[in-house]
């Protein structure tokens, strides 16, 4: 667009280039990068296939075109030059197809022609790493996904997190749990294939002349992630600066009740089964605190402070949440975080629901589709659980920006809610 609307100010003066008093590349930008974006002109897809990308691109540029031609007629403005008009968009377009051949260049000479990181993870079984990819044995250091031991799932976490792609190449009866574990995640994760075994798999794939199985792709694309952290960081910081004054009085609050931090810090979670850290306003007692979530609160928790039981019943406690959010740790919605040593009825989370790994595929939310259907306060049996899990499942399969907008819509009627003690 730069490029098109510089070589138009040569055929033309700049006061033929504005409409209403607005230059053209004012007015053309902005609708280029959103129109962009909707058509995934950047993705992997189409960094891929260099010809997509032309179609993709210079479909947003005409789409901009038009909508600046519709602005024009509106604002009733005949200043603009039909011909500085053409030139910097036939010269916008020329400079994208250019570019696309440049970066077709760049991506086949730095990247070796792929825009995804790989990492082979041995588990048992043999397998030869190819170029460019990372091999890294786990099962030499003790490491496999025992979804019994929330510490290992975490390290194992940290290891791909930084990947688009992970393999697996493992022994038979680890199978299964790295099944759940990969479908946990925001990665493609695939199983070598070495029997006639599938684990719910999504797709057939292939590695080193090898078949594999794909068992999950994440649930979002760079398109999506992009658009909901904008979403996150946009009405978060909102939040945060309206709020302040509140947050401020609630601390102060906090400290005069009861001895000890405003804050509380736990560990729960998180996306892709990493853990960190929660932020809470402190509600309880400070010799009270329940680090590992082992005791569910009550109705009428005797830990509870005078303050906390307010901030608890009007969920005020929850709002430091928002520092979370700030930090990338969490987004405004998505499934809650637990932490780890929560119980449904006397059995672990984990232990108790066969899906509950899968759940952290996104990021944690502050609020999420479970809440806004009631499903608050004590797990105190099984099925308390199930119904949550059920709901954060259907979340995943049907993300969307307008939901993630009606479920913070509908969060504002269950702030108060029965179950918030």
């Amino acid at each position: 667009m730069f490029g098109g609307y510089g070589f138009a100010l040569f055929v033309r003066e700049p006061q033929w280039l504005e409409s209403g008093g607005y230059a053209l590349i004012i007015l053309a930008i902005p609708l280029f990068i959103m129109f962009e974006i909707a058509r995934e002109a950047q993705s992997e897809e189409s960094l891929n296939n260099r010809l997509l990308a032309i179609q993709r691109s210079v479909g947003a540029l005409l789409a901009t075109a038009l909508v600046v031609i519709g602005l024009t007629f509106l604002i009733g403005s005949e200043d603009l030059s039909r011909l500085g008009f053409l030139v910097t968009f036939g010269g916008a377009a020329f400079s994208i197809i250019i570019s696309k051949f440049i970066v077709d260049w760049l991506f086949k000479k730095i990247l070796n022609g792929s825009a995804t990181t790989t990492i082979l993870l041995l588990d048992g079984l043999p397998a030869a790493g190819e170029q460019g990819v990372d091999v890294l044995n786990v099962g030499q250091a003790g490491l496999w996904p025992d979804l019994d031991r929330p510490e290992m799932i975490d390290s194992l976490s940290r290891i791909i997190s930084p990947y688009d792609r992970v393999v697996i190449a493992c022994r038979f009866d680890h199978r299964s749990a790295w099944a759940t574990f990969l479908k946990g995640h925001d990665v493609g994760g695939e199983i070598l294939l070495d029997r006639d075994l599938l684990h719910g798999a999504v797709a057939i794939g292939q590695y080193c002349n090898q078949d594999t199985i794909v068992i999950s792709r994440g649930p979002l694309n760079l398109v999506h992630r992009l658009q909901k952290r904008v979403l996150d960081l946009f009405v978060a910081s909102i939040v945060v600066l309206f709020l302040a004054p509140l947050l401020m009085v609630v601390a102060l609050a906090i400290k005069f009740d009861s001895p000890g931090p405003i804050m509380f810090r736990q560990i729960r979670v998180g996306q892709g089964n990493r853990q960190f850290s929660i932020y809470k306003f402190r509600s309880m007692c400070a010799d009270s605190g329940d680090m590992r979530g082992d005791r569910s609160a009550s109705r009428d928790d005797d830990r509870i402070t005078r303050v906390g039981r307010f901030i608890r019943k009007t969920s005020i406690d929850e709002l430091p949440q928002l520092l979370n959010v700030l930090r990338g740790d969490m987004s405004l919605v998505g499934p809650r975080p637990h932490a780890l040593g929560s119980l449904a009825g006397n059995d672990l989370f984990w232990q108790a629901s066969k899906q509950y790994w899968l759940r952290h595929a996104l990021k944690p939310g502050i609020t999420g589709l479970a809440q806004i259907r009631g499903f608050r306060g004590a797990t105190q049996k099984v099925d308390d659980l199930e119904q949550r899990v059920r709901c954060d499942l259907e979340y995943l399969t049907n993300w969307s920006i307008g939901l993630d907008l009606m479920i913070l819509l509908k969060t504002l009627r269950v702030v108060v809610h029965k179950n918030a003690y």
